[in-house]
Formats: C-alpha cells, structure tokens, sequence
C-alpha cells in the first residue's frame, strides 16, 4: 500500500488518544408499528407482459420510509383497480388504514396509469392523480406515485425518485481490479456506470442541482478531485496538489467544493471557489481534519478531527474560525452528515467498551445518541433528502454491500447492486 493510500486510510479511521466521559447511550430498536397500507395490484389493459410490477415498486418504496407497512398481497380479500371497485369492509377487516389501487392503460405505445388512495376509517378518497410514460419508465411512475402518496399522507416530501452514487470494485487478480462509479434509482435498480478505471475511486456526492458529481480518482496514481456532469460525461480536474486531495463537499449553492489537502502538511479542510479557484485554507490544527460536510446556511462546516486523541465531529464556521465540539458520546464518530431540518447529525460510530463500527443518528438539541444499524464495519452512511432514511456500506457475507436503513429504525435491509465489493455510497438530491 502507497503512503497517499495510507492517508486517505487514516484520515477514514483514526484510531488514537482519549475521550471525556459521556452521558448513557439510547440505542432504537425500531419496534413501533408502522401504519398498515394496501397496495393492490394495478390493472392493466394491454395485452402484453410489463417489465415491472408498479403496485410492487410503491409498497416496497413506502415500507422503505420506515413508515408503512404494506398489507401482504394473500392477505388481501378483494383486488380493486379503481374507486368505485373499493369496498372498505374487506380492508378494515385486513387492519388496513390506508388503501392505493392503479388502472394503466396503453396509450399510443406509452402507459397512462390512474392511482387513488382511500382512508379507510373515514371511508373517504384523499388522493387522486395520473401519470404516464414508457414501459422502460415504470420504476419513475411507481416512484412518483410512492412520492405523491407519502407527501400527502405524512406531509413530508418524497424522496423515491432521486439517485445513488456508489463504488463498485471487482478483483480480477493481484494487479487487476477494476473499479466503477455507478449511478441507479434510490434503491440499488437500473445502474448504470458513469466511469470505470483501474485505479481506486473515492468519495463520490452529488452537486446540489443533480447534474453534477465530484469525487476522488486515483488515475494518476495519486488522488484528485473531479467535476463531471452526469449526462455528458464531460469532467475536470480541480485539484492537483502534493500529498492528499480527498473527500469533496458541494456547498449549499453548488458553486464551492470543501476538501482535504495535505500539501501544508497535516490534513486540513480547504474551501475552492469553482468559478475562480480561489483556494481558501478553514481548518489549521495538528491533528487530522476530514470528512467536511456543509451546513445549510453555507458558512458551517461539520468535519471529523483527531485534535482531542481520537476521531469525534467538529463544525466551524468559515467566517469567524470558530471551532465547537458536536459529539461526546462514543470513542469514535466519524463522517457527519445533517438529516434535512439538520436536528439530527447521522455519523459512524463507536460505543466505549467495543469493537464494532455502527451507522447512529445524534439529536442536536438533546445530545442523545440512537444506532440505526445492526452490522458490523459500518462506513460512509448518507441521508435522503427528506431526511428518512439512510444508505450506508458495510459487509455481509465477507462481501461489502450498500444497506438501507429508516430513520426511525424500523427497517433495514441490503440494497440489490453489481458483483464485487460495494461501497462509497451517496445519495442525490430532490431531482424534480
């Protein structure tokens, strides 16, 4: 392993000195119930067999919010595909609370789907809609209707139609391994590969427009930082110092990066005007500072330091310097990043006393500390932008997979993705 490999290495684990004492640790174990929905099979009128299962696509959606539970198809009584179809004893009898039924229709080589949804206890329709598009786009329908359903019934905005970045690396020999950038649906479906390359890629994130990325490539055999757009494919290299350029950071308003560089020396955070390069220098201390992430107002940064003997989050504010401790909880926090209204700060973490890497979320006004995860190894959680669920590397089976998890702890379960090792996961922003 190269010294700059060795770096990047350090500056994710960090494992050195002491920490003050903390108050007790409130761990979730996500036994509240979530609220029972059916979904029911759509209809459907063309003659043909569909690539997807809508009425599949929305209950999965919904149960990955952490919020619903979707009524098992063999439990349902009766199957209807429109309002006047709906009887509501047979769902009150199943403990239904909530009922969605579709119809879609073939429309001049596209699909044209009808949805509604009913409350159940009130017996009354609280959401109608359509949408329509190809065949090859019935996971962005299924993801617009879960996004519609959700909003109406929780009064959050949807977050089923945004993307994934993440890493996948697959080990041909020992001097073979071939490494790709893959962007796909929220949920590990329709990957597609934005680069590939022999050597290590790191750190992707989306800019806060959804048409652009930065992350960290090795392809000249030392890190770098780049900016390419999605659709294009065009990119450009915005760092090029000595020693590290790692862990990129899109500003709120998508026109400065944060980063780590080392060329002073230790591992500081660095803010870089886009337009002009400018380079301005946030952080100097003699520890190890990483992992920014950029609050909403666009002059806090959190990041992770060793500047007190191990790893725990910091957030300064680039203006005035200032410095504040943020985690007290645990031996090890790491790589922060904010739910949506930024009450709550979900990191890596480690309880005193043990061993194992866990994905935990902090309330910033009370301080208490929850673990979301259930695995062991935990790394590079990020949050949707509604702030309800996460997604986060770890491994399972020897293998390292993408987990998905809910907020409130109710639900976690590894994402379907490409062979080899998975990793690097980030979640995009809302895209409509």
């Amino acid at each position: 392993m190269n010294t700059l490999m060795r770096i990047v290495l350090l500056s994710l684990t960090m494992m050195v000195g002491a920490v003050q004492a903390a108050d007790p640790l409130v761990i979730s174990t996500g036994t509240d119930r979530a609220t029972p929905i059916a979904v029911v099979p759509f209809g459907w009128q063309g003659g043909n067999v569909l690539p997807d299962d809508i009425a599949e696509i929305v209950g999965n959606d919904l149960r990955n919010s952490g919020v619903f539970e979707p009524i098992p198809r063999q439990n349902m009584i009766s199957q209807p595909t429109q309002a006047s179809e709906v009887i509501y004893r047979d769902w009150k009898a199943v403990n239904a609370q909530y009922v969605l039924v579709g119809n879609m229709v073939p429309a001049g080589g596209k699909i044209q789907v009808q949805y509604a949804l009913f409350n159940v206890a009130t017996e009354q329709q609280v959401l109608t809609g359509s949408v329509g598009g190809t065949p090859d786009q019935i996971r962005d329908m299924a993801h617009y209707i879960s996004d519609q359903s959700y909003e109406k019934l929780t009064g959050v905005k949807g977050a089923f139609s945004t993307r994934l970045l993440y890493v996948t690396a697959e080990r041909f020999s020992v001097d073979n391994t071939r490494y790709t950038l893959q962007r796909s649906d929220y949920d590990g479906a329709r990957a597609v590969t934005l680069l590939q390359s022999r050597e290590p890629i790191l750190s992707p994130s989306f800019a806060p427009d959804g048409k652009r990325i930065s992350y960290v490539s090795f392809e000249q055999r030392r890190p770098r930082i780049f900016v390419q757009h999605v659709d294009t494919g065009r990119r450009e290299q915005i760092t090029n110092f000595e020693g590290l350029n790692g862990a990129p950071a899109w500003s709120p308003d998508g026109k400065r990066l944060a980063f780590v560089l080392s060329k002073d020396g230790n591992p500081e955070i660095y803010v870089m005007e886009l337009a002009s390069k400018s380079l301005r220098r946030v952080t100097n201390q003699l520890g190890i500072d990483t992992e920014p992430f950029w609050g909403k107002d666009g002059q806090t940064i959190y990041f992770t330091s060793d500047r007190g003997g191990k790893p725990q989050i910091y957030k300064t504010n680039i203006n005035s310097g200032s410095v504040e401790r943020v985690t007290f909880v645990g031996n090890y926090n790491a790589n922060p990043k904010l739910s949506a209204d930024e009450k709550t700060l979900v990191m890596i973490h480690r309880q005193e006393g043990f061993t194992n890497f866990k994905v935990a979320a902090q309330d910033l006004q009370r301080g208490n500390v929850r673990i979301l995860s259930s695995t062991n190894l935990d790394e590079s959680p990020t949050v949707a932008p509604n702030g309800t669920m996460i997604i986060f590397a770890t491994r399972q089976q020897g293998r390292g997979v993408l987990m998905l998890a809910s907020v409130n702890g109710r639900v976690r379960l590894p994402l379907p993705t490409a062979q080899g090792e998975v990793r690097e996961p980030s979640w995009s922003p809302y895209l409509n």
